[in-house]
């Protein structure tokens, strides 16, 4: 088994923020908004940057990132994008970016032509988590019923994006329709799916949700941000979660990532990457190198990890 330190990582989910630069309400307001992923004290209120993240990551073989958008609003996201653009030409990460687009907004096309056009965006990402809950939801309404969010939607294929889907396991089966009427966007699951409901319905839903998806082979999934949804984690307690993911997907569909530094509160990468090393200990060092990069450099276009040593 290869050693997973020397590993080439692909960290297939993070973020970067730079408050100097945009108001990300979520992180400055105060009193801050409910938010659903739990007490992001730790890492409100001030900026998060590349430096940041190789601290965070030190030990670890990371050689190329995709940065996934951050919750601005319309105005910001190809702003966003722009100064990610810049960050990639100075030194080579990210290597993709996942933008911000409104798929709900009857204008938003001009906005996908735009994020399209920039070199490293491959995809877009609106939150979708929908909960009866209204300490547990993201949006104020189910956005996958809503018909000009599918209008915005269909327009993906258009200019060759793909969508990060982060959604709750009660949209799945909705989501994986979705999926069968759109079989050239390419759909990627963020955080496993975000199992938050524990008891047997709600994980039995998720379990069904999970499948339905993993039927569309357009569909695939980072393994990440369960600690989200689970503040008391532990290795054993990820176990199954991850390994559901990855027998249903296969590890050509599975991508791990940090969700750093959303995930920051909830434990250090170093202690999230050895839970990913000792749960994927039996698979085969070709289904290791897959998981941990090569899935997320086939599926964000990007160079091959072995050969990568941008950012370091």
């Amino acid at each position: 088994m290869s050693d997973a330190r020397t590993l080439p990582i692909v960290d297939a989910h993070m973020h970067l923020w730079d408050l100097s630069r945009h108001y990300y309400n979520w992180l400055q307001d105060d009193p801050p908004p409910n938010n659903p992923a739990g007490d992001i004290t730790s890492i409100a209120g001030r900026s998060y940057g590349l430096d940041d993240y190789r601290a965070d990551s030190a030990g670890w073989n990371v050689v190329q990132l995709v940065h996934v958008e951050c919750g601005l609003p319309p105005k910001d996201q190809l702003s966003e994008t722009d100064w990610l653009q810049e960050l990639a030409a100075d030194g080579g990460w990210p290597g993709a970016i996942v933008a911000g687009a409104n798929l709900d907004d009857p204008k938003v096309e001009a906005l996908l032509a735009a994020q399209a056009a920039r070199a490293s965006v491959r995809g877009v990402r609106q939150i979708v988590n929908w909960h009866a809950d209204p300490l547990k939801t993201y949006t104020p309404r189910d956005l996958l019923q809503d018909p000009q969010w599918r209008i915005g939607f269909g327009l993906l294929s258009k200019y060759g994006l793909s969508f990060d889907l982060q959604l709750y396991p009660s949209q799945m089966e909705t989501a994986a329709a979705l999926a069968a009427r759109h079989p050239d966007v390419p759909i990627i699951v963020n955080h496993a799916g975000m199992p938050t409901d524990r008891d047997p319905a709600g994980l039995d839903a998720w379990r069904k949700g999970m499948w339905a998806l993993a039927a569309r082979p357009n569909v695939s999934c980072k393994i990440s941000g369960l600690a989200m949804v689970d503040h008391a984690w532990t290795t054993e307690r990820l176990r199954p979660f991850v390994l559901y993911a990855i027998d249903l997907f296969g590890p050509s569909r599975c991508m791990l990532a940090s969700n750093f530094p959303v995930e920051k509160p909830h434990g250090s990468f170093d202690a999230f990457y050895r839970a990913y090393d000792a749960i994927t200990a039996e698979f085969s060092d070709a289904e290791r190198r897959e998981l941990f990069g090569g899935t997320a450099a086939r599926i964000y276009r990007l160079n091959d990890p072995a050969a990568s040593t941008a950012g370091a």
